[in-house]
C-alpha cells in the first residue's frame, strides 16, 4: 500500500500541480505550486530508489475489472525495477531543477525573451511532461509505455511551440509529425505482438518466431529512432531549439528523446533471443548517427543548435551500447545504460548555461560572444564542467560510460568489434576538439561588445547550475549501483 501511494504521488501530484499553476493568475503562486509539485515527487522517487536497491524485483500490475475481458494480465500498473529507477531518478531530479530555474528564466529580466506572459502555461505543460516521463519510466508493459509515450509527444509539441512565433510553431509541428510517424510503427508492433502472443509484456518478443521477432523489433526500433532523433529522423531536434531553453534542457537531458533509448534498453534486457543482425543494425545506425551529428557541428553558430546535434550523437552512444549488448557484450550494455545518466547531467548543465548566457546578453551566437569568463565566472565554470563531462574527460561522469563503451567494442572483438570501434573513437576525438574550440572562443579572449553586459544569473538559476555541476562528478556513483542490480 505504501508503494501504491508513492506511485500515485509521482504520477498525480505533477498533474494536479499543472492544473493549479496553469489556472493561477498570480505568477508567484504559479511558481510556488510548480516547485512544490515536483519537489515532493523528487523526495518520493529518492525513497523508492533506496527501497528498490534493497528489493530490486518490485513489481505490481493492476487489471481493472472492465479490462479483464481482454484476458491480458497486468494490463496497467507499475514496474519499479532498477532500470525504471535509473530513468525515474533522472526525470525527477532534472524536472525539479528545471522548474526552479524557470521561475526566474521565464520573466521580464530575460533579455532574449523579456516577458513573463505564458509562464503559467509553461508550468502546466512542463509538469504534464514530467508526469508523462514518470509514466514512461515505470510502465510494466509496452502498451502502457505507448500511452505515456504519446503523451510526451503532445507535451513536447506544446512546449516547443511555446513562444507562438512562426518558427516555433513550425518547429513544434515538425517535431510532432516526425515522432508520431514513429509512433505508428510502435502501434503496429503492439498489434502484431498481441495477436501472436496475447501479451504486451516486454519479454513477449521472445515468444515470437524468429522472423516476426526481427520484424517487431525493427518496428519498435524505428519508433525509437524517431523519438530519439536518430538518422534519418534527426532534423526535428535542432529545429526544436525555438523552444525556451528550459524546455530544451528537459527535452534533451531527461525527457522525450530519452524515451526512445529507454524503449530499446527495455527490449535488450528483457529478450534473450534477439537476432545478431538486430544488434548489428542498432550499433551500425548509432555509428552513422554519430558521424552525421558531429559533421553538423562545423556549421553551427547558435550554441543551442550545437548542443542539439551533440544530443543526437550522445543518444547514439546509448544505442551503440545497447547494440553491443544485443551482440553479446555486457560491458557495452552497461556503458550504454550508464550514459543515460551521465549524458543527462552534462547536457542539462550545458543547456542551462546557454540559457543563462542568453538571459543576460540576449544572444546565443558563437561568433558574437567572447570573453564571458570575465563577466560570468560561475556560468563559465559550469559550462566547462558540462563540456568535459559530455566529451569524456576524467574524472567527470562521461569518461566512465565512454570507457565502458570502448571496452565493450574491444571485448566484442573480431571484424565487427573493430568496424564499430574506429568511427566511435573518431567521433569522440573530433567532438572534444570542436567543443574545446567553441569554449575557448566564447569564454576567453577580449570581451566582445555583446558579452560586455553578461553576468552570472539570479540565485534560482545559479543554484541549478551548481547542483548539476556537482552531479557531473558523482553521477556514476549513483548510476552504477543501480545498473549493477539489473539482470542482463
Amino acid at each position: 500500500m505504501v508503494m501504491d501511494a508513492s506511485v500515485l504521488i509521482l504520477l498525480l501530484l505533477p498533474v494536479i500541480g499543472a492544473i493549479g499553476a496553469g489556472v493561477s493568475r498570480n505568477r508567484r503562486v504559479a511558481d510556488g505550486v510548480a516547485v512544490l509539485s515536483v519537489g515532493i515527487p523528487l523526495v518520493v522517487a529518492s525513497s523508492l530508489a533506496m527501497r528498490v536497491a534493497s528489493e530490486p524485483t518490485t513489481r505490481v500490475a493492476i487489471t481493472l475489472p472492465w479490462l479483464q475481458s481482454l484476458k491480458v494480465p497486468g494490463l496497467f500498473g507499475y514496474l519499479l525495477d532498477p532500470l525504471a529507477i535509473l530513468l525515474l531518478t533522472v526525470v525527477e531530479l532534472l524536472g525539479f531543477l528545471v522548474v526552479v530555474y524557470s521561475t526566474r528564466y521565464m520573466g521580464r529580466g530575460n533579455r532574449e525573451h523579456p516577458t513573463d506572459e505564458g509562464k503559467p502555461r509553461h508550468h502546466f505543460w512542463m509538469l504534464l511532461f514530467i508526469a508523462s516521463m514518470t509514466g514512461v519510466a515505470i510502465s510494466p508493459n509496452l502498451l502502457q509505455l505507448y500511452v505515456f509515450w504519446e503523451m510526451t509527444t503532445v507535451c513536447s509539441w506544446a512546449l516547443i511551440s511555446h513562444y507562438r512565433s512562426e518558427a516555433s510553431l513550425q518547429a513544434g509541428f515538425k517535431a510532432v509529425l516526425m515522432t508520431v510517424f514513429g509512433g505508428l510503427f510502435f502501434a503496429v508492433a503492439l498489434v502484431i505482438l498481441f495477436v501472436n502472443t496475447g501479451s504486451f509484456d516486454f519479454a513477449a518478443l521472445d515468444r515470437l518466431t524468429p522472423q516476426l521477432r526481427s520484424l517487431v523489433f525493427l518496428f519498435l526500433l524505428v519508433a525509437a529512432w524517431a523519438k530519439s532523433a536518430q538518422v534519418p529522423f534527426y532534423t526535428w531536434l535542432p529545429d526544436a531549439m525555438e523552444a525556451p531553453t528550459t524546455v530544451s534542457m528537459y527535452l534533451h537531458a531527461a525527457a522525450m528523446v530519452k524515451a526512445g533509448v529507454f524503449l530499446i534498453a527495455r527490449l535488450a534486457i528483457a529478450n534473450y533471443h534477439l537476432a545478431f543482425r538486430s544488434g548489428l543494425l542498432v550499433a551500425i545506425m548509432a555509428v552513422v548517427t554519430m558521424l552525421v551529428g558531429v559533421y553538423m557541428f562545423f556549421f553551427q553558430d547558435d550554441l543551442k543548435r550545437l548542443l542539439a546535434y551533440s544530443t543526437i550523437t550522445h543518444l547514439a552512444y546509448v544505442l551503440f551500447g545497447l547494440g553491443l549488448g544485443i551482440l553479446g557484450s555486457q560491458t557495452g550494455l552497461l556503458g550504454g545504460l550508464l550514459h543515460i545518466v551521465n549524458h543527462a547531467m552534462g547536457k542539462a548543465v550545458l543547456f542551462l548555461c546557454v540559457g543563462a548566457i542568453s538571459y543576460t546578453t540576449g544572444l546565443r551566437s558563437i561568433t558574437e560572444l567572447r570573453g564571458l569568463s570575465y563577466r560570468a565566472p560561475l556560468v563559465s565554470i559550469a559550462f566547462f564542467i558540462g563540456m568535459l563531462t559530455i566529451t569524456g574527460v576524467p574524472p567527470f561522469a562521461g569518461f566512465w560510460s565512454k570507457f565502458f563503451l570502448l571496452s565493450g567494442a574491444i571485448n566484442l572483438g573480431g571484424t565487427v568489434g573493430w568496424f564499430l570501434l574506429l568511427p566511435f573513437f573518431l567521433e569522440a576525438i573530433v567532438a572534444f576538439a570542436w567543443f574545446l574550440r567553441v569554449g575557448h572562443h566564447v569564454f576567453f579572449g577580449e570581451v566582445s561588445p555583446a558579452a560586455s553586459v553578461a553576468k552570472d544569473p539570479p540565485l534560482a538559476m545559479s543554484l541549478a547550475l551548481i547542483v548539476l555541476s556537482i552531479m557531473c562528478l558523482i553521477a556514476p556513483v549513483m548510476g552504477l549501483p543501480i545498473i549493477n542490480l539489473i539482470r542482463f
